[in-house]
């Protein structure tokens, strides 16, 4: 028995053509039968560093019996001179989230995923205690099973007021040790309401998105806060609006 939250996120790397740039984390987000890649903004184009990347590729599990196939799927992040990827603002500015839609067509023979969907959601509204244990699902610096080609879990914890936007921006904060490669990847807790037959008993709180850390910090004195910034999971419905 394999938990399907380890089906749901998905390791993605960046290319310039046939040139390898990045590792990154994703997942899969469905509305209205539509299915979609989620990850974060800057895992397919980012300025300041200079990272442009033209194609991604995601791996998927092929044969349900052994979780040793899959397979690459390539996606192109421009058509005819025009991204192919939904991403946001609000009023504070650009958001560190963006989704790709993917053709079911063109997946591979026997494609095997899991996909939150919109009821997975949790609301703003909802009562989500500071401190609460919360997993971030992932591949920090590539790294993953190799065998089975699944993903790695991190503990973490709520570190900010969930539902109030952290310094007026869209993204709460979690306490958890991240690295490089974890962008993109879902910020969950076990939905103890599910029944015991659900597909995927879990509830999507954000998109993790960064370390967060402190400009003025003494680099030999002080130690990494080791906080992260998690985006509301909310901006995924106005991304996948038809």
């Amino acid at each position: 028995m394999i938990d399907s939250l380890l089906l749901a996120a998905t390791r993605i790397a960046t290319f310039e053509h046939q040139r390898g740039l990045t590792n990154a984390s994703g997942f899969f987000f469905e509305r209205d039968a539509r299915l979609f890649l989620v990850t974060s903004r800057h895992v397919l184009i980012d300025e300041p560093s200079k990272h442009h990347p033209n194609r991604i590729e995601i791996e998927l599990h092929t044969d349900a019996a052994n979780l040793g196939k899959s397979a690459r799927f390539s996606l192109l992040l421009y058509q005819d001179g025009k991204s192919q990827w939904r991403q946001g603002t609000d009023s504070a500015g650009e958001i560190d989230v963006a989704m790709i839609q993917i053709q079911r067509a063109a997946l591979p023979k026997n494609a095997l995923l899991f996909a939150f969907k919109p009821e997975h959601l949790v609301q703003l509204t909802e009562p989500v205690e500071v401190g609460s244990s919360v997993l971030i699902v992932g591949f920090p610096l590539g790294f993953h099973d190799t065998l089975h080609h699944l993903p790695v879990v991190r503990q973490s914890v709520i570190a900010s007021a969930f539902g109030m936007r952290f310094q007026g921006l869209g993204y709460f904060l979690t306490d958890a040790r991240t690295h490089r490669g974890t962008s993109g990847a879902p910020v969950v807790m076990r939905d103890h309401l599910a029944t015991a037959d659900a597909a995927l008993p879990w509830k999507l709180l954000g998109v993790h998105s960064a370390r967060l850390d402190m400009a003025g910090r003494d680099l030999v004195q002080d130690e990494s806060l080791g906080l992260n910034c998690a985006w509301y999971a909310d901006m995924l419905m106005t991304l996948s609006e038809d």
